[in-house]
């Protein structure tokens, strides 16, 4: 059996690293952790963290360019609200889950599954 303070600790850092300013930190926590541990269900939830991450700059990506055309500067502006709470909301649910029950992973609605 895991040690489920433990569990909570390494699956919070995973999902609360996008919190953190640093490109390489809220990345590169997720990863270590993925690497790093043998417990199946942080294995899980840095997977799923780095696929939150992913997803965010894709949209981020899509957005911008948007926002660089003059058609859909408009339509840029009107995805901008949703992805804004899409990307502070969900990692705080994420958190709020991790700490209620730590032993099931945390799978975020509405993303590509890429790792």
């Amino acid at each position: 059996m895991y040690d489920s303070d433990k569990r909570k600790l390494l699956s919070a850092l995973s999902h609360g690293s996008i919190f953190f300013g640093a490109l390489w930190v809220f990345i590169g926590v997720p990863l270590a952790i993925m690497l790093v541990s043998d417990d199946t269900v942080v294995k899980d939830n840095a997977k799923e963290s780095l696929n939150f991450h992913l997803n965010i700059w894709l949209y981020e990506l899509i957005i911008g360019g948007l926002w660089f055309s003059i058609i859909g500067i408009p339509l840029a502006g009107l995805l901008m609200i949703p992805f804004f709470l899409f990307h502070w909301v969900l990692p705080v649910l994420a958190l709020l889950q991790i700490f209620g029950n730590p032993d099931k992973p945390y799978r975020y609605p509405f993303i590509f599954r890429i790792i």
